[in-house]
Formats: structure tokens, sequence, C-alpha cells
């Protein structure tokens, strides 16, 4: 294996998104590994024979309450280990994360929680964060090549965003948002899709409120595959799908020298 190709997908519920020919897709073999966030169903939800005739292992991290949150990694190549949550309860209940590693490579395919249902959402959304990253820290001293894929539910810069002064009230690019979203780059990630693409207009989320604005890419970049500076002079390629459409979000995708 002299390359790693990792897709990021929230596809706002699995079933409906397999509705919409999310198999088909798959058929095309898109990427090795294909990190899925708000599954919003439970592993036996789901007919895995699907995945497995088109070569993909399956590993699922469903939250308690049905029909909500929950990650998935669909994968071509066999993991070394596969671990389930980050060990925050309230976190693992909602099944937000989980963990494979391919090699000296550890992925973490993380549903970052969302603050738009109220302020109740929005200070749990900052107490993940809060405990996120002192987690993040302690897993690079075991593993110094970490990718995390996921819907971060964050635009970064105005640049992530279709209207930065008509949202800069808006969960997902508060101020608050932002300034530790540029916290976790100045500790040693890299944003993967900078490097390669400076330019503006490119998103990975469009709300579903107004149908309209996807047509005319009215959209947020909030779904990121973000590697640990030991990682940057791997990275190949990365790219956003915006014309794959089983979801209000996009593929995100990276491609990585082994």
């Amino acid at each position: 294996m002299s390359t790693l190709s990792i897709i990021s997908y929230n596809v706002n519920g699995i079933r409906a998104a397999m509705r919409k020919g999310f198999l088909d897709w798959l058929q095309t073999k898109p990427a090795d590994i294909i990190c899925l966030q708000e599954t919003k169903a439970l592993k036996e939800d789901i007919d895995h024979s699907a995945f497995e005739k088109l070569g993909y292992h399956s590993y699922w991290f469903s939250a308690q309450k049905k029909g909500y949150s929950g990650v998935a990694v669909l994968t071509t190549l066999q993991p070394d280990k596969v671990s389930y949550g980050n060990g925050h309860g309230k976190s693992d209940d909602e099944g937000r994360v989980i963990q494979l590693d391919i090699g000296s490579i550890r992925i973490i395919n993380a549903y970052f929680p969302s603050g738009t249902s109220g302020e109740e959402r929005q200070q749990y959304k900052y107490q993940w964060l809060d405990e996120l990253q002192p987690w993040l820290d302690k897993l690079r001293k075991k593993h110094s090549k970490l990718v995390l894929c996921g819907d971060y539910n964050i635009a970064h810069t105005e640049l992530d965003i279709h209207d930065p002064k008509g949202n800069k009230k808006s969960s997902g690019f508060l101020p608050e948002e932002r300034a530790w979203m540029t916290r976790f780059f100045e500790s040693g990630w890299v944003d993967t899709f900078r490097i390669l693409h400076p330019e503006p207009h490119r998103y990975s989320w469009w709300s579903q409120r107004f149908p309209s604005v996807r047509l005319q890419n009215k959209g947020w970049r909030i779904d990121y595959i973000n590697v640990t500076e030991p990682l940057r002079k791997q990275v190949l390629d990365a790219d956003i799908y915006p014309d794959i459409k089983h979801s209000d979000h996009c593929p995100v995708y990276l491609k990585l020298k082994m």
C-alpha cells in the first residue's frame, strides 16, 4: 500500500442516504476508508451485506438515543485496531467518536456537536471542544501521526462561509468556536484542504431549509480531514465533492503517501 485515501462524509441518516444512491456511489470505490457521521442508526438497523459485497468492513458506534447522531467507518483495509468512543460519558452516549489504526496512522472519525438547536446544546458544544483538545494532546504522545476527520460544525475563517457578516452570530461561526479552531491549528494540526486549495467558495454543507442555496453555492465548509504536523509532507491530494448529493453535506477527501 503506497497511498491511503480517506473520505469524511456526514450522511444525515445512512438509511436516507442509501435510498438516494449511496451504495451506487460506493461501487465507484471513492476511497480506501470512508468515515461517516450522523448515521442516525443502530448497527442492527442496517443490512451490512450490502457493504460486504462491495469489499468494505464496517464498524459502528451509535448513539444510545435511536435515530440520533452516530458514527461509522467503512474500510477496504483491515484495521490493526478499532477503538470506540473517547472516554467522555456524554460524548460516548451520543456516539460521537470512533478510531482505527492503519499501520502507523491513527484515524479519528468525530461528529462534533451542533449548537443550532439552542443555548443548552451550544454550551455542550463548548464543553465537548474543551474536553477534546486535552484528549487529543494526550493521544499525540502515543501516536504522532493522527488524522482527525469529521463534521466539526465550525467554519473556521471568512473564506469558509458564503456570508461571514450575516452569520457572525450564528452557531458554527461564533467567535469562540473560531478561536478554538485557531488554537487547534496552532497546536500542531494541519488543515489539509487549505494546503492545496487557498481559493474561496469551496463548501461542504448547505442549509436544507432553502433548497436553492446549494444551487447557488451559498454554503459553509464545516467538514474537515486534518492531520498532525508529521503527516503534512505525506499529503498528496485533498478535495471536496459538492456534486455527490445524498445529504445536506458532501464528501471531503484526502490522499496520503504511506
